[in-house]
């Protein structure tokens, strides 16, 4: 039966966007394991449209377009670059429908549907990781939002200059200047959690386009100032040829996937509310190959003519609309990539670690409160320090994916080889020792041991920086927690019949 929702659960439910009540509570649940959040959906509504905006907000943002820019100026030729980049994203494509599917047949987010392969309690260690993550960028996006303002600031304001210099007012890394505006749209962000969901997906709804408009127009007037024959989509000297640039596409098919990895993982969470698989596939389609391919030739063509007009190479947004003479044109642009950027924000690394956050205590943990652990957790990592320059940036995706690859890999060879994609969706919200996702006292000794051998082997590369072979982190902890959870589960599982 579906019980009355308390008030302390509405602004989880706020969370998905779904009227109060949507999640099914059963009696047999176990309130340790369960709200009205977390529970089953009631109803799934979601069409393809709402999934293409979810990865155009994802996708259009300051730190987007400068991680497309960037593959640009390996020294491939573009031709090379375009193939790299659509592999990488037809892998990302692929992925998130595998992810997809387990959430939109059963109803439940990512950190529930992890109960199946971890355990009842098992499934808080995956959760945590991804909400560590979520912290992680949600420091970094707020900080590439708040550099995006800085520009618009100093405009303004020359005087404050001395202000933007870390060596005169610098604390931690971060100018005078930066800290306040760090500060003010981290305390944006929290008032814009605080309103409610409704109003965050009109607002996500609205930046995904508003990218689009302002990066034509932007590529409109750069184009208006060189003339189409300037227009060179590489970004920098093409100095790797033949056979020796097969590794270098690799390393940057291999950085789209760790760029998506965070959303790819937990996209359970959005995928829960389509209304069909069909549907989640088209959105996914659409929102992926299509519109990354689209973001990143718009990126690319914008990037080229900064050399004509400015003199240099600018591969960031904001400090090509910032060389613009037209207070207006630097004013809209900046703050533009500054919503866009806090729209990533709340679809990418809110969302995730209220789910994640409030799957370790449902009955003390909301929506909002997962989202506050976040943006506190968020200062404490300095993230200006982890994305201020192609090494760091390389550096940093390499770190996140060695832990995301091995819950990527358990969760699919689980769901789709062990279980045959049974699921019994009510034996994960129950604590009874004979619960079927119970196991040894509610963890699962596979699946704990799988994605820590394969974290340990994927961040050894990243921290020794053998760069090469640290690229690949994402599949490497990926690969053995698929197989090793593989070889441990067979042994202590028994495989579902496989469908007629």
């Amino acid at each position: 039966m579906t019980t009355t929702p308390g008030k302390h659960h509405e602004d989880l439910v706020e969370a998905a966007g779904m009227p109060v009540g949507s999640g099914v509570m059963k009696s047999s649940y176990d309130p340790r394991l369960t709200n009205e959040d977390l529970a089953p959906l009631k109803e799934q509504r979601w069409g393809s449209y709402n999934i293409f905006a979810f990865w155009m907000s994802d996708v259009h943002s300051v730190g987007g377009y400068v991680t497309a820019g960037s593959l640009f100026a390996l020294g491939l030729s573009s031709w090379q670059v375009l193939v790299s980049l659509v592999v990488g994203i037809t892998i990302v494509y692929f992925f998130c429908n595998l992810v997809a599917k387990p959430s939109q047949v059963t109803g439940v987010p990512y950190p529930v549907i992890n109960r199946v392969a971890f355990g009842v309690l098992g499934a808080n260690v995956p959760a945590i990781i991804r909400g560590a993550i979520a912290v992680a960028w949600y420091g970094i996006q707020t900080y590439l939002a708040s550099a995006a303002l800085d520009v618009v600031i100093l405009k303004l304001w020359p005087s404050l200059m001395p202000y933007a210099d870390v060596e005169q007012y610098g604390f931690l890394g971060l100018p005078l200047l930066g800290w306040c505006t760090y500060a003010l749209l981290w305390v944006l962000q929290a008032a814009v959690f605080w309103t409610g969901m409704e109003t965050i997906r009109k607002f996500i709804d609205f930046c995904g386009p508003a990218v689009y408009v302002v990066m034509f127009l932007l590529a409109g007037y750069l184009i208006s100032e060189a003339g189409w024959g300037a227009i060179d989509l590489n970004l920098g000297e093409v100095t790797v040829t033949g056979v020796d640039a097969i590794p270098v596409m690799l390393g940057a098919i291999a950085l789209v996937v760790s760029y998506f990895s965070g959303p790819m993982l937990n996209f359970g969470d959005f995928s829960r509310y389509g209304r069909s698989f069909k549907a989640v596939k088209v959105g996914n389609f659409l929102g992926l190959p299509i519109n990354f391919l689209m973001f990143s030739i718009l990126t690319v063509v914008t990037a080229s003519l900064t050399v004509p007009v400015f003199g240099e190479l600018l591969t960031d947004p904001v400090a090509t609309v910032a060389r613009i003479d037209s207070t207006f044109a630097i004013v809209l642009g900046a703050l533009t990539f500054t919503i866009a950027t806090i729209g990533i924000n709340i679809v990418a690394n809110f969302i995730s670690p209220a789910f994640d956050f409030s799957n370790v205590s449902p009955q003390k943990i909301s929506w909002r409160a997962g989202g506050m652990i976040a943006a506190v957790g968020s200062v404490l990592l300095t993230p200006w320090n982890l994305y201020n320059n192609p090494e760091v940036i390389h550096y940093t995706l390499e770190t996140l994916g060695a832990f995301i690859g091995p819950l990527f890999g358990v969760l699919i060879a689980d769901y789709y080889l062990i279980r045959r994609q049974q699921v019994d969706v009510d034996a994960m919200f129950t604590m009874s020792p004979a619960g079927k996702y119970f196991y040894k006292k509610g963890y699962n000794p596979p699946a704990i041991i799988a994605t820590a051998v394969g974290a340990a082997v994927a961040v050894i590369p990243v921290l020794g920086k053998i760069t090469d072979v640290a690229q690949y982190s994402w599949f490497i902890g990926c690969g053995l927690g698929f197989v090793v959870y593989l070889a441990l589960a067979k042994k202590s599982l028994h495989p579902a019949p496989a469908k007629s």
